[in-house]
């Protein structure tokens, strides 16, 4: 089969179009013939050596869509539409930049949309992250307001588009003007330009505050975005867009506001025992909303299989902002 490997710790010149053997399927695990698979910033940080050991050959990707080839355990069906995402791929087994993937039972949800396989490959890691921040962690609902802390990244924007849909008031960040204009279109009711400081400006809306608020910065912004929190409100941190992992001088009198809660959600938990089964997420509902026109695309950019450098190297340059696919 053709699959891209990394041939060194570097930048997307290191990935290379080889051919390798079809993995053989185990038991508790499905094979899929992968179609397409969204990219991540997770593929360039283990590209480069930035998370944990990079495996030199390994074949790297955290999710892919396809149809299904071969399951021992008759939980599927042969042919049938699926998504598969975490679960070990990329940091403990082969990932999905190739023809064909193996991966556990409880990673790999059916879809019955009838959504196209590029448009597809933008959701799973995206959407299922932020089915585990906003419904599981802050458990949103109709009628509130969510503060969306780093819009403009593909978990920022499944959170604006998402939030949309289910009834939210959502308010997106974003340090760059231009790109104020696509926030909007994607859903959100307000976009607050982000110079790091910005909770008077959410309060100047929202004088009590927001309901809740999602931050995908991390530390560099997180104890602004809690002082930007009404009274028994939620923050979930799901991302680290600004580099720390690490509160400096964090004064838990001064910078936690009385009843704040705060709360993190780490995709790798993902089909674990940590977190509720794939099939109890609202991806499959998503899934039909956008191919319906019913929620917006946030695909910025397709790139054919070949052109997997090209791809990394526009992620890495913030050419535009949205989710990129790559289709097989």
């Amino acid at each position: 089969m053709k699959a891209i490997t990394i041939t060194a710790i570097g930048g997307p010149d290191v990935l290379q179009l080889d051919e390798r053997p079809e993995p053989k399927v185990k038991e508790g695990e499905v094979k899929i013939k992968v179609k397409a698979f969204g990219l991540n910033r997770a593929d360039i940080y283990y590209r480069s050596g930035n998370m944990g050991t990079t495996e030199i050959g390994r074949i790297p990707g955290i999710e892919a869509v396809g149809e299904l080839v071969a399951d021992p355990s008759g939980t599927f069906s042969l042919g049938q539409k699926v998504v598969t995402v975490m679960g070990g791929m990329m940091l403990a087994r082969d990932g999905g930049y190739a023809e064909y993937v193996t991966a556990p039972l409880n990673n790999v949800l059916a879809i019955d949309s009838d959504i196209a396989f590029p448009l597809l490959a933008s959701l799973p890691q995206s959407y299922l992250t932020i089915w585990g921040a906003l419904d599981l962690n802050l458990h949103i609902q109709s009628g509130e307001s969510l503060l969306v802390r780093g819009a403009t990244s593909a978990a920022g924007l499944a959170a604006v588009t998402y939030a949309k849909a289910r009834g939210l008031t959502v308010i997106a960040t974003t340090r760059d003007t231009t790109r104020q204009k696509r926030l909007k279109e994607l859903g959100a009711d307000y976009v607050l330009i982000d110079d790091g400081v910005i909770a008077e400006q959410v309060r100047s809306i929202f004088p009590d505050g927001v309901d809740k608020a999602i931050e995908v910065v991390g530390a560099a912004t997180l104890k602004d975005s809690m002082q930007a929190i009404k009274n028994r409100g939620e923050v979930v941190v799901i991302g680290l867009l600004g580099g720390s992992t690490t509160l400096e001088q964090f004064n838990l009198l001064g910078d936690l506001p009385n009843s704040v809660k705060l709360s993190f959600f780490g995709s790798g938990t993902l089909g674990s025992q940590d977190t509720p089964p794939l099939n109890d997420s609202p991806l499959n509902w998503i899934a039909q909303q956008v191919h319906l026109g019913r929620m917006p695309d946030i695909t910025v950019e397709v790139f054919p299989f070949e052109s997997i450098r090209k791809a990394h190297a526009h992620m890495e340059d913030n050419r535009a902002f949205g989710k990129r696919v790559v289709t097989i």
